[in-house]
């Protein structure tokens, strides 16, 4: 694993921490910005990175990114576009 997809793992376990805490929270967590800088990372990805990671995050599909990332892309669904 890259270190930037590492970065980006680590960011896509915080949104899941901070979704998970959304219930309870108050004040709700603001996600815009770990929106933006999964957006940014995304852009970094360098061209040879495995299709299937670039598909899910230009997708926004962060839970199959993240088991992608955690080596657990076994457990995605297809979606209605195939992957």
């Amino acid at each position: 694993m890259s270190a930037l997809e590492k970065t980006l793992l680590d960011t896509l376990l915080e949104l899941e921490a901070m979704v998970k805490s959304m219930a309870t929270a108050n004040p709700k967590p603001n996600l815009l910005p770990i929106f933006a800088r999964l957006d940014q990372l995304t852009q970094e990805l360098p061209r040879h990175t495995d299709p299937r990671l670039h598909h899910y995050l230009f997708k926004k599909s962060y839970e199959k990114a993240r088991q992608f990332l955690q080596g657990e892309d076994f457990k995605n669904q297809i979606g209605s576009c195939g992957r």
